[in-house]
């Protein structure tokens, strides 16, 4: 799933504070932030964003959640490698048109049979499979998926299932080349995205360059992203106030680190989000009650007294907590 415009966005909210002109310049290494090493780069067999995250941008879906709109949904869905989609009257017969002229980065045409390809190793059917299959489960109502040509394909469920077009435009259906095995794909990914897979050094970088073959004309607008993985949460948010990252991650700072960052880096954006995901209890210190240490402390208790030995009291002997 092609992540080009996001991308291009997070840089262009650093670029504005340098005014207009320059933020209106195509070009440029975005550095991010990432916080894990994945196992692999294979999207299809990894199970959480942190061995997908990076590589979204290197394929494309059949189609995709409109990168613009918020909140996604079934309005959201917009094409990407399928120009246009219909279901039968029976709702169990979903067909594509598929866009003709992409190629893969290695220069190979892409069409319908790669779509095959990718949903048999979902499905379980292919003859070489994947080591590991994280979201074969999606497709247990899927019955078969079949080439009509080079420019269309055509599922076939068992029952009817009105939101499957919502699995087929997730981040996690990437569509891939059935020239590659499974097993190059882990190392090397070829893909028909913006970016190019370019080297993964474990627990250090992930870097991917400019496609510039890209078959949406005039994207991307990087010359190249690269993933600086950094386990530590503190490390990360000073590698960000130092200007070594350019992006960070939404997910891992509470209230007082965001502002504790946008008083040292004055050019920095910094915004609450809503999120899926809930890493972080929130509590706002400067409030009451929540001002009273001691109230936080019986918070803290309550949710892991094991992470707090120093607040243990012993009674008749005993530590209790």
């Amino acid at each position: 799933m092609a992540y080009e415009r996001i991308l291009a966005s997070a840089a262009l909210a650093i670029a504005l504070i340098a005014g207009p002109a320059q933020a209106q310049k195509s070009g440029g290494v975005l550095k991010v932030f990432f916080f894990d090493s994945p196992a692999t780069m294979s999207i299809h067999e990894e199970s959480t964003i942190a061995g997908q995250g990076p590589m979204m941008n290197v394929f494309n879906n059949l189609v995709m959640y409109d990168q613009s709109v918020p909140q996604s949904g079934l309005k959201s869905v917009v094409p990407d490698l399928a120009t246009e989609w219909a279901w039968d009257e029976t709702g169990t017969t979903l067909r594509f048109k598929l866009r003709s002229g992409v190629k893969w980065h290695d220069g190979k045409p892409f069409t319908a049979r790669d779509v095959v390809c990718t949903f048999e190793l979902l499905q379980g059917k292919a003859k070489e499979g994947l080591r590991v299959n994280p979201r074969k489960e999606w497709y247990k109502n899927l019955d078969s998926v079949a080439a009509n040509g080079d420019l269309e394909v055509t599922f076939k469920l068992k029952r009817p299932q009105p939101a499957f077009i919502a699995l087929i435009a997730s981040g996690f259906t990437p569509i891939y080349p059935c020239h590659v095995a499974p097993a190059d794909m882990r190392r090397r990914p070829i893909g028909t995205g913006p970016f190019k897979f370019v080297e993964f050094k474990p627990n250090e970088t992930i870097r991917v360059t400019r496609n510039p073959d890209y078959w949406k004309k005039g994207l991307p607008y990087l010359d190249g992203i690269e993933y600086r993985i950094i386990k530590n949460q503190s490390t990360a948010a000073l590698a960000f106030v130092s200007g070594t990252v350019d992006v960070t991650s939404p997910y891992f700072f509470q209230v007082p680190m965001l502002k504790d960052i946008k008083a040292q880096r004055a050019d920095a954006t910094c915004e609450l989000m809503a999120s899926n995901v809930q890493r972080n209890v929130l509590v706002n210190r400067e409030s009451v009650p929540f001002n009273d240490a001691n109230l936080r402390r019986a918070i803290a208790l309550t949710i892991d007294p094991r992470r707090a030995p120093s607040w243990r009291r012993r009674v008749t002997g005993r530590t209790i907590g």
